[in-house]
């Protein structure tokens, strides 16, 4: 075992070695392992344990905990994308491998896109047994494991909750302190789950491994539904809103999403297949899947409690400061897009307490805000809004006297507006709620009213 040497080009096989779960410690295996060589070991830990299941339970774990493996997979299998995939212990059925081809050709769709490699076709997972019953009811009680990410969107589908009256606990997975500051200041149950990837991972990393984004709000998705059936639990509640669905196109390409797994699209195929193949009665949804970002940011602006807390910027999130400008590096594209987003909803001098500084009054940052406007280039690789959204937001703010003179506003008005279609510049259209949701009815008919005012 010692002589295997990761050469990314020669492997022929991922190998899903096996996975399992000790309900007395909470800790979940997941291994793989390329041809012969040796076992990549990743582990997730539950808290709570021991855990005592019924045989029902037990059995829907296990279902959990399989989806679980072969989508965490995702992270291994990237490292060389051999053309064969093979399962070693279980069984799939054709539904199960159709859900993991479609995501994980899309799921790596910037991933390919940014190594140069077309995975359309390529990726095979073996069906090797017929369609099983479909999964029974469990019992599960009604709560909600509600995903905290530390920034606007997860805070504004808690306060939602909160709200309407239905019980939540507030749920990360990793060690940020961020996430755990804002997940603290809810003042809700928290949960905070482990993950520990495999350390040869980083080892190939350095062996000239393919590296990129994957799928990660998918692949936390199936950590929650795990969670939730150990937990007894009915609930497992995202806050992925509409715009998450359009990619950034590409000319010569395509569409590209890097945050597809955040999509429609995704939410659908995987919220259906865990109703159907792990528990009847737990429901997997984005609560925000009606909203536009900007209707997102409108929502989050009708309170102050997390000024001071939250943080939608990625490259500032190993840090945790006492000052707001900490927590928001002002130069990436999800500091652009948040500060613009909720620009036309609050005050201006309390988003600048947010970030500390005014982005729209540096000429350095024109390149950034061109991006998010889709003008002379393409939406960035970032979870941020559509193109129309940012156009709408920054005309708003050219009609708007405290705005109109800093330095990106003024030039939109005087430069970029006119090419435009005034038709498409109006913020309410883009307010409008829409109809594609995997909310429960009851709950639905309720939060409806609450994202209408």
């Amino acid at each position: 075992m010692s002589e295997w040497k990761f050469n990314r080009d020669a492997i022929r096989a991922f190998r899903f070695v096996r996975c399992g779960f000790d309900a007395d410690t909470g800790v979940a295996q997941l291994v793989y392992a390329f041809d012969d060589g040796p076992e990549m070991i990743e582990t997730i830990t539950v808290p709570g344990a021991p855990f005592v299941l019924d045989v029902q339970r037990t059995q829907a774990a296990e279902r959990a905990l399989r989806l679980l493996h072969l989508i965490a997979g995702v992270s291994y299998y990237k490292a060389a994308v051999p053309s064969e995939i093979r399962i070693d212990s279980y069984a799939i059925d054709g539904d199960t491998a159709a859900l993991m081809e479609l995501i994980y050709v899309n799921g790596l769709g910037e991933f390919a896109y940014r190594n140069g490699l077309n995975l359309h076709g390529k990726i095979n997972f073996p069906v090797t047994q017929q369609a099983g019953t479909k999964a029974p009811k469990l019992g599960l009680r009604e709560h909600a494991l509600v995903a905290i990410g530390g920034g606007k969107d997860s805070l504004v589908s808690i306060e939602a909750l909160r709200a309407l009256g239905v019980e939540q606990t507030v749920t990360w997975i990793g060690g940020s302190q961020l996430i755990r500051a804002c997940a603290e200041r809810t003042g809700l149950p928290t949960l905070n789950l482990g993950r520990a990837l495999a350390p040869q991972l980083f080892d190939y990393n350095r062996e000239g491994a393919w590296n990129g984004h994957i799928p990660v709000t998918v692949l936390n998705s199936a950590i929650m539904v795990f969670a939730a059936v150990l937990l007894g639990v009915d609930q497992v509640v995202f806050s992925n809103e509409r715009s998450a669905s359009y990619g950034s196109v590409i000319e010569g390409t395509g569409e590209v999403n890097h945050q597809w797994s955040k999509g429609w699209a995704c939410e659908r195929a995987f919220g259906e297949y865990v109703q159907r193949e792990v528990a009847a009665d737990l429901h997997y949804y984005s609560l925000l899947r009606p909203l536009s970002e900007l209707a997102v940011a409108r929502q989050f602006a009708k309170t102050d409690r997390y000024d001071a807390h939250f943080s939608s910027c990625n490259r500032n999130f190993h840090i945790l400061g006492e000052r707001p400008a900490s927590r928001w590096c002002g130069v990436c594209p999800k500091c652009h897009f948040v500060f613009l987003a909720l620009a036309p909803f609050m005050p201006k001098p309390r988003l600048m307490g947010i970030f500390g500084r005014n982005l729209l009054d540096d000429p350095a940052q024109i390149p950034g805000f061109d991006a998010l406007l889709e003008y002379q280039n393409h939406k960035p690789f970032e979870c941020v809004g559509e193109g129309r959204e940012s156009r709408a937001a920054m005309s708003a703010l050219a009609d708007r006297p405290e705005w109109r003179e800093d330095a990106l506003v003024d030039r939109f008005a005087h430069e970029i507006r006119p090419q435009l279609d005034a038709g498409e510049l109006a913020i309410e259209p883009l307010l409008v709620i829409d109809d594609d949701h995997r909310i429960p009815a009851a709950l639905w008919e309720r939060l409806r009213a609450q994202f209408a005012a």
